[in-house]
């Protein structure tokens, strides 16, 4: 029986899991939102809440154990610069699992968002462009796409014959007829097998 036994193990050894689990935990804290299974996300909610609650304390040692728990500094710098006075009044629940409509193509594994709450709006669209952007990009990017490889293939005989307006390649000859000798067999007129 399984009295008193608490997580999800996803199929993974310990050392395996808790690398999963710091990753996904990482990846929360710097882009405030990731997308995964609904069980992962429910599983590194408790990962990411406790480092939360523990950049809160705001001592030297809650700092130490914070980095060995991430092995990231910039996770670190972040929990404790910008997300522990976020939360300063708040009590606890610092992230939410909203599920996602859409199922995972290939398993139809039910998918989930893990962010933060009160987290600024997120875009992750294409950056807009302006004026200079698109000056400097138009110089960068050549007019013909096709112009190295034309510039390569350029003294190539099928292309020349190709500009003269000629068929670059000729025709082709009639292949000679195969000649009607037999097929040559085994010694006891018996056409492949094995001999018994």
């Amino acid at each position: 029986m399984r009295h008193s036994v608490d997580g999800r193990k996803f199929g993974r050894n310990t050392s395996h899991r808790k690398a999963m689990f710091r990753n996904m935990a990482n990846s929360v804290i710097l882009q405030e939102q990731v997308v995964t299974t609904v069980q992962k996300a429910k599983e590194v909610r408790r990962v990411v809440d406790r480092l939360i609650t523990l950049a809160k304390k705001g001592n030297d040692a809650s700092r130490r154990l914070a980095f060995d728990r991430t092995r990231d500094a910039a996770v670190v710098k972040k929990l404790f610069d910008t997300l522990a006075g976020r939360y300063q009044a708040r009590a606890g629940g610092y992230t939410r699992v909203l599920k996602m409509a859409d199922r995972r193509w290939g398993d139809a594994a039910e998918m989930a968002v893990l962010e933060l709450v009160d987290h600024a709006e997120i875009v992750r669209g294409k950056k807009a462009k302006g004026p200079k952007a698109e000056k400097a990009a138009a110089d960068q990017a050549p007019a013909d796409p096709m112009a190295r490889i034309r510039k390569v293939f350029a003294g190539k005989s099928r292309t020349k014959a190709a500009a003269e307006g000629k068929s670059a390649k000729a025709p082709k000859a009639p292949k000679a007829a195969k000649s009607a000798a037999p097929r040559k067999t085994q010694a006891g007129g018996k056409s492949g097998g094995s001999s018994s």
